[in-house]
């Protein structure tokens, strides 16, 4: 079965590497040509993260340098991938080929500037967090004790994602934030976060915003990595699954997709160490529920929700 998923961190890979990896086949990348062919993977998201600890005036050139991976080392370089350049084109992939589209993963590269914003939108970002896990001009992240939500810059950007039809990411975001994304954007998604009622970690969400994010047609994402599983860091793929019980048995069925978080975590859930292993997870899934329901999960729907007018 093909699957969406909307999260991962090759880029940031292939830019510290500067070089040195093949997207096609290099066995560094959790996330490579030959890892999504073998895990049926037909759409790709690739995140621009910035490193919190990098100046403030080289970040924006980072997330340049990112995109220049995208283009130069993911897309030209490889025929099978397929830029998605607009939502509508999520829709006319042809047989043998994967599409790919760019995500931002904290809006620190921009500064207080918007104009960069519009920039990246036009280089083909089509989903944007405000935050990683620290605070920046936009908010404060899930990592920052303080936890208070969006500033009116932040607000600005949710309004701007709105006015291009971009989805705004609430993975990360402080639970201050996070309601204050909840009041005014009209995409929002959680690319990969769990269940905290399982696992209580900052990085999950609570009943209440799950139920919120449903209630507004939001979607969330279950991420793979361990430390947002199981609260002793190891897991299994049934361990992964529980999270997508719950989600449904708060009314989530049409409203939970995949979001792997591969090349960005350290752990890994056993059977499902990179990509290439994703149909471990889906034929798992088929066991515990209907085919319909699985489809749904693994990319259906994701493109229910698009944000096409």
């Amino acid at each position: 079965m093909e699957v969406i998923d909307l999260h991962c961190d090759a880029l940031m890979k292939l830019s510290e590497a500067k070089g040195k990896l093949s997207f096609r086949n290099s066995s560094e990348l959790d996330t490579n040509l030959t890892r999504l062919q073998k895990g049926k993977i037909k759409i790709q998201a690739f995140a621009i993260f910035i490193e919190p600890n990098l100046e403030s005036d080289q970040k924006f050139q980072e997330a340049l340098d990112q995109i220049d991976y995208f283009y130069e080392e993911v897309l030209r370089k490889n025929s099978e991938m397929k830029h998605l350049k607009s939502w509508s084109d999520f829709n006319h992939l042809q047989d043998g080929e994967i599409g790919a589209f760019l995500t931002l993963e904290g809006v620190d590269a921009i500064g207080n500037d918007l104009k960069k914003l519009r920039t990246l939108f036009q280089l083909g970002v089509m989903s944007v967090g405000l935050t990683w896990n620290n605070a920046n001009l936009a908010a404060d992240g899930a990592g920052e004790p303080r936890g208070r939500g969006l500033t009116l810059f932040g607000k600005e950007i949710v309004y701007l994602n709105n006015e291009r039809r971009v989805f705004t990411d609430v993975s990360h975001l402080s639970e201050r934030g996070f309601w204050d994304v909840m009041e005014l954007a009209e995409y929002p998604i959680a690319s990969h976060s769990n269940a905290k009622a399982l696992c209580d970690h900052p990085r999950n969400l609570s009943d209440e915003q799950a139920r919120a994010m449903f209630e507004k047609g939001g979607l969330i994402h279950v991420v793979y990595n361990p430390p947002f599983i199981t609260e002793n860091g190891k897991a299994s793929i049934d361990d992964l699954i529980k999270h997508i019980d719950h989600f449904c048995s708060l009314g989530g069925v049409k409203h939970i997709g995949l979001g792997s978080d591969f090349d960005g975590i350290f752990h890994k859930v056993k059977g499902l160490e990179n990509t290439g292993m994703t149909q471990n997870l889906i034929l798992k899934l088929l066991k515990y529920y209907k085919e319909e329901e699985v489809r749904g999960f693994a990319y259906q729907n994701f493109l229910d929700h698009l944000p096409i007018v």
